[in-house]
C-alpha cells in the first residue's frame, strides 16, 4: 500500500474527518434492512476512538438530486452505529456551515460526530471546491474508508484531500485493496473469474484487463446471450445487446488468442416472463423458444460451473448467473456461491466484487464462507479493470 494508512497517523486529541459508505438499504419504516456498510466501517471508527481520537463521520446516502429528503436522512445509520459502539453518537443538522463546524470543535476525546447526507447539497457529486473546502474545515486530519465510492471524484472524496494536508486509507479501503490486488495482480493459479449480471458494457474493461491473467472465464446471467448470439445461437426473447455483438465476438477471438477457456452456459432455466408465478422449463441453450427468455443458468450448466470453481486457487466473482431475488431463477446464482464457499474451505482466495454479487451471497448465508465481499460494485469493477480510482489516488504518499 503506497498510500498511508490510519495506522501511520497519530490520532490523539485530532479531529479525523472520515468518509464511510453508510449508502444502506432503508425500507419505508425507517428500518435499515442490510447493516454491512456500518458493520465494515467499524474497525476504522474504534481505533480513532480508542487512541483518543475525535471521529467526524460523513456519508451520502441515496439519491436526494442535491435536496433535503426526510426519508434520506442519516438518523437510523446513527441509531444503529450507536448500538455497535456501545455510546452516544452526535448528529450534525447538515455536513458544513456554522452550527456543524461548532459541534465538530467541540468534540471531545473519543466522541462520534455524524454529519448530514452529503448529497443534500449539489455540490458534493460536482467536487465543488468551496463545499470541498467547508467539509475540511471539519477536520485536522482525513481518512477514506468508502471503497464503494472511491471511483468517484467527489468533494468527500477527492476535492477535500486538497484542504487537509494528511490523508490517510481507513482499515476497509486497504481490505479492499489488498484482496482486490491480490486477485489482480499476484493471483494464485488457477485463476477463475466468474462474470454475471445483466449487461456486457459494465465488464467489458474488466474481461480484457483480466484475459492477460485468467485460467478460465465463466459466462452466465443476462450478459451470457449476447455472447451466445455472437457465437451464432438462437436465444429467444432472452436479453440481448445487440451492439455489443462485434465486442462479444473480439472477446472471444482474444480469449483464444490467450489460451483462455470461456465458458457458456449449454442450458437455461426459461419462462415467458420475469415473474415470480411463470411457468418455467429447462431446455438446451439453443432451444429457447421465441417467446421465452433465459432467467438463469440451467442445472447442467450450474454442475459445470461449480466444478471448475471448486478446484481455483484464486475466484473473482462479479454478477449473479440469472434472476436470483425470484427463488424460481435463483438456483445458478445459488449453486455458483456454494462452489466458491468449497473452493475457500480448500485453500482458495475468493473475492465477490460488490452489488448484486454481495447481495446474492448475503441472501444464501454464505457472506463468511468466501475470502472477502468487495462493498463496492462499480469500484471493484473500475478497480479490477485496471482504471485508477480517484479517491485512492488523492491519499498522501507514504
Amino acid at each position: 500500500m503506497p498510500k498511508l494508512t490510519i495506522d501511520d497517523l497519530s490520532l490523539q486529541g485530532k479531529r479525523a474527518l472520515v468518509r464511510v459508505d453508510f449508502n444502506v438499504p432503508i425500507d419505508e419504516s425507517g428500518h435499515i434492512t442490510d447493516d454491512l456498510r456500518i458493520r465494515e466501517s467499524l474497525p476504522t471508527i474504534r481505533k480513532i476512538i480508542a487512541s483518543g481520537g475525535k471521529a467526524i463521520l460523513m456519508s451520502h446516502l441515496g439519491r436526494p438530486k442535491g435536496k433535503v429528503a426526510p426519508e434520506m436522512r442519516l438518523t437510523p445509520v446513527g441509531l444503529r452505529l450507536s448500538e455497535y459502539l456501545k455510546q452516544e453518537i452526535k448528529l450534525a443538522p447538515d455536513c458544513i456551515g456554522a452550527e456543524t463546524e461548532q459541534m465538530a470543535m467541540n468534540l471531545s476525546d473519543g466522541e462520534v460526530l455524524l454529519l448530514e447526507n452529503l448529497r443534500f447539497h449539489n455540490e458534493e457529486e460536482k467536487n465543488d471546491p468551496a463545499f470541498a473546502q467547508a467539509l475540511a474545515k471539519l477536520g485536522e486530519i482525513y481518512i477514506n474508508d468508502a471503497f464503494g465510492t472511491a471511483h468517484r471524484a467527489h468533494a468527500s472524496t477527492e476535492g477535500v484531500t486538497h484542504y487537509i494536508k494528511t490523508c490517510a486509507a481507513g482499515y476497509l479501503m486497504q481490505k479492499e485493496i489488498d484482496y482486490l490486488g491480490k486477485a489482480i495482480y499476484n493471483p494464485a493459479k488457477p485463476f477463475v473469474a466468474v462474470l454475471g449480471g445483466a449487461k456486457v458494457a459494465g465488464k467489458i474493461e474488466i474481461i480484457e484487463q483480466i484475459l492477460k491473467k485468467v485460467n478460465t472465464v465463466i459466462i452466465g446471467g443476462g450478459m451470457s446471450f449476447t455472447f451466445l448470439k455472437a457465437q451464432g445461437k438462437e436465444i429467444g426473447g432472452s436479453l440481448l445487446e445487440a451492439d455489443k455483438l462485434d465486442l462479444a465476438r473480439d472477446t472471444l477471438k482474444k480469449a483464444h488468442e490467450e489460451n483462455v477457456e470461456i465458458l457458456l452456459p449449454v442450458d437455461a432455466v426459461v419462462a415467458q416472463a420475469i415473474d415470480a408465478h411463470a411457468d418455467i422449463k429447462v431446455v438446451p441453450i439453443d432451444e429457447i423458444g421465441v417467446d421465452w427468455k433465459g432467467l438463469d443458468i440451467g442445472p447442467r450448466t450450474a454442475n459445470i460451473y461449480a466444478s471448475v470453481i471448486r478446484k481455483s486457487k484464486t475466484a473473482l466473482w462479479n454478477g449473479p448467473m440469472g434472476v436470483f431475488e425470484m427463488d424460481k431463477f435463483a438456483d445458478g446464482t445459488k449453486i455458483v456461491a456454494g462452489a466458491l464457499a468449497d473452493a475457500t474451505k480448500s485453500g482458495a482466495i475468493t473475492v465477490v466484487g460488490g452489488g448484486d454479487s454481495a447481495a446474492a451471497i448475503d441472501k444464501f448465508g454464505l457472506s463468511d464462507k468466501v475470502s472477502h465481499v468487495s462493498t463496492g460494485g462499480g469500484a471493484s469493477l473500475e478497480f479490477l479493470g485496471g482504471l485508477v480510482l480517484p479517491g485512492i489516488a488523492a491519499l498522501t504518499e507514504k
